[in-house]
């Protein structure tokens, strides 16, 4: 080994000798620490060590001669103990803001290999840009012994979205350790309960919640959400608990096992799109000092393009970039375990150099047929800021799902009852084939949802017409207008009892269609007890009760928590629902499509009641089928409906229906037959039969 051989130089008092090219970052070694990092601009690069928490170094060491192969610098610094030191590096070079060049070799540089960055551990404290991050070299020692993955097919996930700080912040919550990773550990049990077989956790990577913060009527804003990335590599220091160990990522690991343990696998919400840099007027403390017109997409006069939103655009199909990015995404594979990914604005991804898009993205491809990232799910935000909208036309190699927003949107307006519908939802439940063709795209592309972080909780979609985005600072002008929801009668809180009724219905139609639908299912954490978000569908700054989720609501709506357990058990149970095979024990067909008359469909513009039938058993051996039906009655009054009739020996039985609450989820120890194949639907109600063997 290179680190076994004596050092070749002594800079300012430190033995040093060419380190490890290929690996980047800062590393342990036998003796020492390497540390690597590439600049293609550069015409040098000082390695700046710190005191734990000091604002100035104490240590200068340039790269030697020696220590520099074509654009990579690596250096072997000996005698280094982990805890007794912090790094940033110090570029200089030509500065020419037309050409995007602008080193300057005064700022400190965050290593973008960094795996831990300190100064952020205590959350809502402000940072100094001008002395801003600095890291700690972490040691890869966690032992995952013979631990496995989970795996579970694609078209079975039931993700629910969280995030770390507002799952577990309220002392309503009940956990020892609010806000964290380990808060979220303290939940696995109620993870469990609930029955959801995936989490995806909202941005976790280094942000800094003070970068844009302010105060608006006396309230602290933050950049709460944490899609500005400061570092890629590194887990939020301030989501964790035990700062003591942080920088080894225990914690983290720790609450990945827990829940793969228990069946639940992971998935990263990550940012790629922008960093926390901004443009031209934002902070300059990674890749600006780096290589600012290799990794930031550029205009012809030096500016930053902007499809993010956000003030700057990673290069992401730059050969340099795009290996950084492989290279990150690997790390949390291999070092956290992680399940999978959900790339926000992932449009934005597949973006050439000069901003146009591309048919087949080199970055999007190299991820697909990554070895190491072979049964990661690939998950797709398929639209960005720019105006680039590919719901169903993502490029995919087989590999990449995408939420599918068509589905929130067709539904969101069926559900509430707007016309000229009909097929459209249909089309989304029965796994969006019009958008997703099998032979192209696989059968695994969709993720279904009606709610996530970014919009209106559940209750709020059935509460509120209108956003209330007041608290924001912005006037009322951030957040989508675009909502398709119904306040059922009245604006916000109301003590109507017809109106609160139909609220809790609607919530539960929206539920059971979710779980009924072809295609994995996400919803936001917190749906399942009604949270409020006040109408606020844009909570991105608030670090307050609008955006932790209230665990009291829990008790109060209990019975729609006990609705979506028997919902995600009963898509567990008939994997009829979700199984794409196609194959049949019976004469029915796997998947048909019926108005309230058997196997018609002729919709028209009234249309407002359709259902879906499932058949077909998962072993092909099987003498007995699965058949399930889900009607959706989205008029105002009662429909008489036709069920499509079984095969012989089968009949139907009632599971669900949402038109006779608090009975709307018929129990085990019930049994009520359609023995005319027949059902009157209540208005706005769901129901759910299936057909069982005599």
């Amino acid at each position: 080994m290179i680190s076994d051989l004596a050092p070749t130089d002594n800079i300012n008092g430190y033995n040093v000798r060419p380190g490890y090219f290929q690996v980047n970052g800062a590393t342990p070694v036998r003796g020492g620490i390497n540390f690597t990092i590439t600049s293609v601009y550069a015409t040098s690069c000082t390695l700046l060590l710190f005191k734990p928490q000091a604002s100035e170094p104490y240590a200068r060491i340039p790269f030697p001669p020696s220590c520099i192969i074509g654009n990579t610098y690596s250096m072997i610094v000996y005698g280094l103990e982990l805890s007794e030191f912090e790094y940033a590096y110090s570029f200089d070079g030509p500065h020419n803001e037309k050409l995007g060049l602008i080193f300057n070799k005064d700022k400190y540089i965050l290593d973008p290999y960094a795996k831990a960055v300190t100064g952020q551990s205590g959350w809502g404290v402000k940072q100094n840009y001008d002395s801003v991050y600095k890291a700690r070299v972490v040691e890869s020692n966690y032992d995952w012994g013979n631990f496995h993955e989970t795996n579970h097919p694609f078209e079975e996930l039931i993700i629910y979205e969280l995030h770390v700080r507002g799952f577990t912040m309220d002392s309503s919550s009940g956990v020892k350790h609010r806000g964290t990773f380990a808060g979220i550990r303290e939940k696995i049990p109620y993870l469990k309960e609930l029955g959801v077989n995936a989490v995806e956790l909202m941005p976790i990577f280094e942000f800094d919640e003070m970068g844009a913060s302010r105060t608006y009527n006396g309230e602290k804003l933050y950049d709460y959400w944490g899609y500005n990335t400061v570092c890629f590599f590194a887990p939020n220091t301030s989501y964790e608990s035990d700062h003591e160990h942080h920088r080894e990522g225990r914690e983290l690991k720790e609450l990945i096992r827990d829940l793969k343990k228990n069946g639940i696998e992971v998935i990263l919400d990550v940012v790629f799109n922008h960093t926390a840099e901004g443009n031209e007027k934002g902070p300059f403390f990674s890749f600006k000092g780096i290589d600012n017109n290799i990794y930031y997409m550029l205009t012809p006069d030096g500016k930053y393009y902007n499809f993010s939103g956000c003030g700057n655009v990673l290069n992401c199909n730059q050969p340099i970039v795009r290996e950084f990015i492989k290279e990150c995404l690997r790390y949390w594979v291999v070092e956290y375990r992680v399940d999978g990914f959900r790339f926000d604005l992932a449009s934005i991804l597949g973006r050439n150099e000069d901003g146009s898009p591309m048919e087949k993205p080199p970055l999007l491809e190299s991820l697909a047929f990554d070895p190491i990232l072979g049964k990661v799910k690939l998950i797709a935000e398929a639209w960005d800021a720019g105006g680039l909208y590919q719901v169903g036309s993502f490029p995919s190699w087989n590999r990449w799902a995408e939420w599918n927003g068509k589905y929130r949107d067709d539904l969101r307006r069926f559900l509430k009852g707007d016309d000229n519908l009909a097929w459209a939802a249909a089309k989304r439940i029965t796994g969006s084939r019009d958008l997703y063709d099998p032979v192209h795209r696989g059968n695994n592309a969709s993720v279904n949802f009606l709610t996530c972080h970014d919009g209106f909780t559940l209750y709020d979609l059935y509460s509120y017409n209108e956003k209330h985005n007041w608290q924001n600072g912005w006037n009322n002008t951030d957040g989508s207008n675009d909502n398709n929801s119904w306040n059922c009668g009245a604006e916000g809180e109301t003590d109507n009892p017809e109106v609160n009724a139909l609220r809790i219905k609607l919530c539960k139609n929206a539920f059971a269609t979710l779980m009924c639908s072809k295609g994995a299912a996400l919803f936001l954490a917190g749906d399942e007890f009604c949270n409020t978000q006040f109408g606020n569908n844009n909570a991105y700054c608030q670090d307050n009760l609008t955006s932790w989720i209230d665990w009291s609501r829990k008790e109060k709506y209990s019975d729609v928590f006990e609705f979506f357990k028997y919902m995600i058990s009963f898509r567990k149970r008939f994997h009829v629902v979700t199984d794409n095979s196609g194959q049949t024990t019976c004469s029915l067909p796997p998947v048909s499509v019926h108005s309230c008359i058997p196997w018609n469909t002729e919709f028209n513009r009234d249309t407002r009641m359709i259902g879906v039938m499932y058949a077909g058993a998962r072993d092909p051996l099987a003498t007995t089928a699965e058949i399930v039906y889900f009607g959706i009655n989205a008029y105002w009054g009662d429909v008489h409906v036709e069920l499509p009739k079984l095969p012989a020996g089968y009949r139907w039985r009632l599971y669900v229906n949402t038109a006779n609450p608090p009975q709307d989820v018929i129990t085990e120890n019930k049994y009520i037959y359609l023995h005319s194949n027949s059902i009157t639907m209540g208005g706005r109600s769901v129901f759910i039969a299936v057909g069982e063997k005599l």
